[in-house]
């Protein structure tokens, strides 16, 4: 019986080994295939960054120009410390869960990734100001015309989970990242097939810029800004 039972057991854990294999080996192949790009006209006069801290990515915007003022979805005086003096505003989108308690992977615990694996908790939008950025392997520059801009602004705004009258609903939480950032309330289901940067990867796409054909980690989305360096 006992035979048995640890047979089961055994190829209940080859199982999941093999089907986590096939999921790295998909996911590392369709993200660093490069999507369809069809950039509209326009000159690309509106700086961008695609950035990483390891684990979850954002898109970097100027925190306002002509089409948007992010200040005014995201007020200043809901970071830690309200400074007006930000020149760029990074956007990320994920499972709640995950957000607030795997700053890096380090931190990561199994319930937290159970939850965020099989879509069973919320998800939040992550607001974080910077004053400047530096490019490196972690951070990449890239140049974007008013139109793929503004498929970036929709994108965002219907992912984010808002009040009657529109405003983003804050997340009340003491586990910021720094001084600077904030989370929001936000739309939609996170999984293992649908993660922070599977959501950066599909804004992407929708802008028309560099992007994988389908990325769960950070590292298939960066390749593509590697290679233009």
């Amino acid at each position: 019986m006992i035979k048995k039972i640890l047979k089961i057991i055994g190829l209940i854990v080859l199982g999941l080994i093999l089907i986590l294999g096939v999921y790295y080996l998909t996911e590392r192949i369709l993200s660093r295939m490069s999507a369809e790009q069809k950039v509209p006209a326009g000159d690309k006069n509106i700086v961008v960054y695609v950035l990483s801290n390891g684990v979850h990515t954002d898109i970097v915007f100027p925190v306002r120009n002509a089409q948007m003022d992010w200040s005014g979805t995201f007020p200043y005086r809901n970071n830690l410390k309200a400074d007006s003096n930000y020149t760029y505003v990074g956007i990320g989108w994920g499972d709640k869960g995950f957000y607030l308690q795997t700053p890096e992977w380090k931190d990561l615990k199994a319930s937290t990734a159970f939850i965020a694996a099989t879509g069973m908790g919320e998800t939040a939008i992550h607001v974080t100001y910077h004053q400047n950025l530096e490019e490196g392997e972690l951070c990449f520059k890239h140049l974007i015309n008013s139109s793929q801009y503004q498929a970036w602004v929709d994108y965002v705004l219907e992912s984010l989970d808002r009040t009657a009258d529109g405003k983003a609903i804050l997340i009340p939480t003491d586990q910021q990242y720094g001084n600077s950032d904030a989370f929001y309330e936000a739309r939609g289901a996170y999984s293992m097939f649908h993660s922070c940067n599977t959501w950066t990867n599909t804004g992407l796409k929708r802008a028309n810029m560099p992007a994988g054909v389908w990325a769960s980690f950070d590292k298939g989305i960066l390749s593509h800004y590697e290679k233009l360096k």
